[in-house]
């Protein structure tokens, strides 16, 4: 029973971990881009943004990722023939990159704050879509738990890199006329 309850929050806590790296870097990009404003109004948007930023991260996103990191290794610790299984070990390998991908994110905030980050709203579109490829690969690994599938997982993945790359292009250029 306490496995159950440990999934049940687990899951709970990546939906809010997700949901706040993906609005996290949305909101860098609309701070990037509050830089077009005049210097009065962005001053404003940048106090506001800090501000916005600070709270998801430290309120919502940053609590969600050690919530999930716990309950995934309650979880471990209660089921630890999991950690015999090659698919967990690519499971936890996608987790440490999205950790990373999560510290990384902590520095671009702190870059915006000190109005010294150097990444354009393009490399911030792109950015954001790397956490939707952890995304996917995380869950697709989660449910196919096999060695054939993984490959046809994989496809997929680089594929779906692909279009998301487009994506972005194509709203750049669209934005632009």
């Amino acid at each position: 029973m306490v496995y159950l309850y440990a999934k049940a929050i687990h899951i709970i806590f990546v939906v809010c971990w997700m949901a706040g790296l993906f609005y996290i870097v949305r909101l860098f990009i609309y701070h990037i881009e509050a830089k077009r404003k005049s210097a009065g109004e962005y001053t404003i948007l940048h106090k506001q943004f800090v501000i916005m930023e600070s709270k998801l991260w430290w309120i919502i996103t940053t609590p969600a990722m050690y919530l999930t990191i716990a309950a995934g290794a309650l979880m471990l610790y209660l089921s630890p023939s999991w950690l015999q299984m090659g698919w967990m070990h690519v499971k936890l390998l996608f987790v440490a990159g999205l950790v990373v991908y999560h510290f990384i994110c902590q520095r671009i905030m702190r870059q915006l704050a000190a109005e010294t980050c150097t990444w354009s709203s393009t490399n911030l579109r792109l950015w954001n879509e790397l956490a939707t490829l952890f995304l996917f690969a995380i869950v697709f690994t989660i449910v196919l738990k096999s060695a054939i599938n993984w490959i046809f997982g994989v496809v997929g993945l680089v594929g779906l890199s692909v279009v998301l790359m487009m994506a972005v292009k194509l709203y750049k250029k669209y934005r632009k006329s």
